[in-house]
């Protein structure tokens, strides 16, 4: 569509206008953000000659996202990670350095104060799934070993829920422990499967709309913290996956998808459990922490 030069001047100085509103504003960075949203906000109704009509759907939406948060739903991070946003944010902000493992997106299903476990304790507490035995060592990224880091782990069970989606106050498939002296750290919990992320609200109408899968490839979730360290928020995910290039939440990075083996039923488990009716898998997940300084 062709813009009249008139009209182009009228729509630019508007624009102009509204970030010249912000000019007064004495803290730097948020003059920054602001102004810079308002451009970009311009160009793109200016780019796509948006109506008015499609302006009040577009608000009708986000009030949609609104209502449908609570303490356990969290709508407007699902609309950021379907958008990239949330995984862009991560990349940004976890810049390279050395050998230290990458970052992924948080997601809307972490909580704040899970039980703790030792070393080689079950993050499941009932939570159905096919059991699985992680371990690995905790580092810097020059390589040194870290004891007493906090490691904190939370995942979906084999129906693609977590404990929160339950509707009761279960606390299942999460929990957290601390690398032993050695920076070691093992613990049980159920192979990662795929599941949907919540599709029944205003999103999930976003991605039908645009024809997009609301599928997650299947994986699970670390915090890894120390002091002396950079926090890390991280995924690993399961080699040999069919949705590592459709994650819907663009969360997939190669360095992160690790080996899940598959044992036969009645193969020993590395601390003598028993589990003589189902097969199990093991998963080595290494972890280099970046120094806060980083």
């Amino acid at each position: 569509m062709t813009v009249p030069p008139e009209q182009q001047a009228r729509e630019a100085e508007l624009a102009h206008r509204v970030e010249r509103s912000f000019d007064a504003c004495t803290n730097p960075r948020l003059r920054m953000i602001m102004t810079a949203l308002v451009r970009h906000l311009h160009d793109l109704i200016r780019e796509v000659r948006l109506t008015e009509h499609e302006w009040t759907q577009a608000i009708d939406f986000l009030t949609r996202c609104g209502h449908i948060t609570d303490d356990k739903r969290q709508e407007f991070i699902l609309l950021s990670d379907v958008l990239g946003s949330s995984m862009q944010t991560v990349t940004v902000n976890d810049q390279a350095c050395g050998d230290a493992t990458e970052a992924t997106v948080f997601g809307p299903f972490f909580v704040e104060g899970s039980p703790q476990i030792p070393v080689g304790g079950d993050i499941a507490f009932g939570a159905v799934g096919e059991p699985c035995w992680l371990e690995g060592t905790v580092t810097g990224a020059a390589g040194e070993i870290i004891p007493n880091a906090r490691i904190e782990v939370w995942e979906a069970d084999e129906d693609g829920l977590y404990d929160v989606q339950r509707g009761d106050d279960r606390i299942a498939g999460r929990a957290h422990l601390f690398t032993g002296d050695d920076g070691r750290y093992s613990f049980w919990g159920l192979t990662p499967t795929p599941y949907p992320i919540p599709h029944d609200g205003p999103v999930g109408q976003l991605l039908r709309a645009v024809g997009r899968s609301p599928m997650r490839a299947s994986h699970l979730h670390f915090r890894v913290s120390h002091p002396d360290y950079r926090t890390l928020v991280t995924h690993i995910f399961v080699r040999g996956d069919q949705l590592l290039d459709s994650d819907a939440v663009f969360g997939v990075r190669p360095s992160l998808v690790k080996d899940f083996v598959r044992q036969p039923i009645g193969t020993p488990t590395p601390d003598g459990r028993v589990i003589p009716d189902k097969t199990w898998s093991r998963a080595q997940f290494d972890i280099a922490l970046a120094p806060t300084d980083a």
